[in-house]
């Protein structure tokens, strides 16, 4: 009976390395086949997104512009949407970084992509991207609160997640986990901020 644990231990651990192989395969594929399709006027576009979105810069100008001209929809969106990136920020970076301690693609064998695409390596873990985690929390929580932003969000947070990948900074996978977690967490804080709007109108419902 002893012996059946480690053995199962050592397929789970097989198994794995197996998905993490194959996940790597993929990842370097598709990095090799975008580094080697040119695509000039595309390049300057995504890095220009790229770096819009670093430390959340675009979608923090972005609540603040839809809530000056949103009304009060539009303060209740960007409130939600701040509190996403904030939760989705934490997750990310505390946790989910430091566990998995994937190192970013190397420039010249992992993501040969040209220099022209380029931007700054951050000294932070690849996996998941905090962009795209961020990017995806935003967007999600946007448009629970206001259902008419939620397409043209979106359509910018894929965006952005596809630029970390143009641009050498992240794999493909990276970029796909992070708008996952960045869909759960987005979700999360924009029912959590409903509840809380909802509190002091049951509390003055009750007297």
């Amino acid at each position: 009976m002893t012996s059946l644990a480690p053995a199962g231990g050592a397929d789970r651990s097989r198994s794995l390395g197996e998905l993490r192989a194959l996940v790597d395969g993929v990842d370097r594929a598709v990095c090799e086949a975008i580094a080697g399709t040119a695509t000039p006027r595309l390049d300057r576009l995504l890095v220009a997104v790229s770096n819009a979105a670093n430390y959340s810069r675009l979608w923090l100008v972005t609540a603040a512009v839809t809530a000056l001209v949103g009304g009060r929809r539009g303060r209740r969106a960007a409130g939600r949407g701040v509190l996403a990136i904030a939760l989705t920020s934490a997750v990310t970076n505390l946790v989910l970084k430091p566990l998995a301690g994937r190192q970013r693609p190397a420039p010249s064998a992992d993501h040969p992509a040209p220099e022209s695409r380029r931007v700054r390596q951050p000294a932070s873990r690849s996996f998941p991207s905090g962009h795209a985690a961020s990017a995806f929390a935003f967007a999600t929580a946007m448009g629970q609160a206001v259902p008419g932003l939620r397409l043209p969000a979106h359509v910018a947070a894929a965006a952005v997640a596809y630029s970390r990948v143009h641009t050498g900074v992240h794999y493909p996978s990276d970029v796909v986990i992070g708008a996952v977690v960045g869909s759960l967490c987005g979700g999360s804080a924009g029912r959590l901020a409903a509840r809380l709007s909802e509190m002091p109108r049951h509390r003055g419902d009750s007297r």
